[in-house]
């Protein structure tokens, strides 16, 4: 014969108690422009494809222009499958061939690498995961002088000299989110402005992790370690700090879009302290 147990009243939920038990650093401040959960993933899903992919292959390294998918945040927290990402987009292959395959090159292509590399590589997030010709070239260089030296507080609150960077931190400070192309642009920089390789790539992974949305991701510290580190990347003209390393500069920047007009929209009077 079978016997069943009572059952127990279900206890309330602290959820006070739970939120407390956290470990969330609560100056970094919630953004409003990404709502969390599967349903606001596939809402910015539709709204790229809608609205944006039309752009994504000629203005996805305009940070003026709205043409990315935005979907990185989804993806890191589980929310949006990239597989579900890539076949709905590809139902716009025939009406917007070269933004569907750059999107899927990217989704794809560049995330598997950024994974592969992060999974085989114990030193993904160091000088010692670079690949040789990079890791000499910047020991040859590491005693370059630097034009401007800033520290990790200086760096996080925006206050260099060069107003494209700054603007640039402030959109991923109070945004969650900076533009792809000037992930590049910045993670460089901060090479440049830093004593040593080494320094400048755990400014750039302690910076990307702490108010990037999808930060702690194999994509954040691939593109840490492509800026810095020239992985995936081949060897450029030697240059001072650079050494080989593919180099960025705020004129080339002038030359692909209008830069006054992003540092207008995220200038440091309209994001008091």
């Amino acid at each position: 014969m079978l016997t069943c147990r009572p059952i127990s009243p279900l206890q309330p939920i602290d959820w006070d108690k739970c939120y407390a038990s956290l470990e969330v650093d609560r100056t970094v401040k919630e953004v409003d422009w990404a709502k969390p959960g599967s349903k606001a993933g596939m809402n910015t899903l539709h709204l790229f494809i809608s609205v944006r992919l039309k752009f994504f292959n000629s203005d996805r390294n305009n940070p003026n222009r709205q043409a990315l998918s935005n979907l990185s945040p989804w993806f890191h927290f589980g929310q949006l499958s990239v597989q579900r990402a890539i076949l709905e987009v590809q139902k716009y292959r025939s009406k917007y061939k070269e933004s569907v395959d750059s999107f899927v090159e990217e989704a794809v292509v560049r995330r598997e690498l950024a994974d592969n590399y992060c999974y085989y590589n114990k030193n993904y997030d160091k000088v010692e995961g670079a690949y040789d010709w990079a890791k000499n070239t910047l020991k040859d260089h590491a005693k370059d002088k630097r034009t401007h030296l800033y520290s990790l507080e200086q760096l996080e609150s925006g206050k260099t000299h060069d107003p494209l960077w700054n603007a640039a931190q402030l959109q991923m400070v109070h945004e969650g989110k900076m533009h792809g192309f000037l992930r590049m642009y910045w993670a460089k920089k901060i090479l440049e402005w830093t004593s040593s390789p080494e320094e400048g790539l755990r400014f750039a992974i302690y910076l990307n992790d702490r108010f990037e949305l999808d930060g702690r991701d194999p994509n954040g510290y691939v593109g840490c370690m492509w800026s810095i580190c020239g992985i995936h990347d081949q060897g450029w003209a030697e240059r001072a700090v650079f050494g080989k390393i593919r180099y960025m500069n705020y004129q080339g920047c002038k030359r692909k879009f209008d830069v006054a007009e992003f540092e207008r929209r995220y200038h440091p009077k309209k994001f008091p302290a």
